[in-house]
């Protein structure tokens, strides 16, 4: 049976007794528990959810527009970390297709990269202001085939962090390997999760699991 580490805070059901799973990935600067206030407006019922925590708290050192090379070894480190989780999670009895991702900022950018990296058929992906990582995307880092599983990346029109050309060429990607993807963009949209991104998940990601 899955055991929490002190690297990562746990809700929701118990895995033992959940039929999925949500694992949310906080941004840079942020905690683990600072995302778990956030599951209670999703539509996802009868998950445990996994937070990890990044070390002192960032996933990696610069921005994730440098070349990757710069973001070493953290980077690795990171995704290594998400690996673990999820193939803990796995030995634990959930299936991969019932597996969702949930990050914000740098945490969105690190789930992105995850999962291409290891496309297979998830619950869903939800990326909020985020993009896949690097000056120059490496593209024979991203393989398999997601199985049509449904994605969401959204951002500002002028986001200073994570701009809409890099959120529209991951999209391309990972609609390439067999995602859903929807990238939704709004004007004027500070650097936060807002209400109509929560909503938007729920439609398309959450929806299935409606009460």
């Amino acid at each position: 049976m899955f055991t929490p580490t002190e690297n990562t805070v746990t809700a929701g059901v118990p895995v033992d007794h959940a039929t999925k799973v949500l694992i949310m990935v906080h941004g840079r600067g942020a905690r683990a528990e600072h995302m778990i206030p956030l599951r209670q407006f999703l539509a996802l019922k009868g998950a445990a959810v996994f937070a990890p925590q990044a070390p002192g708290d960032s996933w990696y050192p610069y921005s994730f527009l440098e070349p990757q090379e710069l973001n070493q070894p953290a980077l690795d480190n990171a995704l290594g970390m998400i690996d673990s989780l999820v193939n803990d999670i796995v030995a634990d009895g959930i299936p991969v297709k019932n597996i969702y991702f949930l990050g914000f900022s740098q945490g969105a950018c690190l789930i992105l990269e995850y999962v291409t990296r290891n496309a297979r058929r998830y619950g869903g992906i939800v990326a909020f202001t985020g993009g896949l990582i690097g000056k120059e995307l490496v593209m024979e880092n991203y393989k398999g085939d997601f199985k049509e599983t449904p994605v969401l990346i959204t951002t500002g029109y002028t986001d200073t962090h994570v701009p809409l050309t890099r959120v529209k060429e991951s999209g391309g990607v990972m609609q390439k390997m067999n995602a859903v993807i929807k990238i939704m963009a709004y004007p004027n949209k500070q650097h936060a999760i807002t209400d109509e991104e929560i909503q938007l998940a729920n439609s398309i990601i959450f929806r299935e699991h409606l009460d």
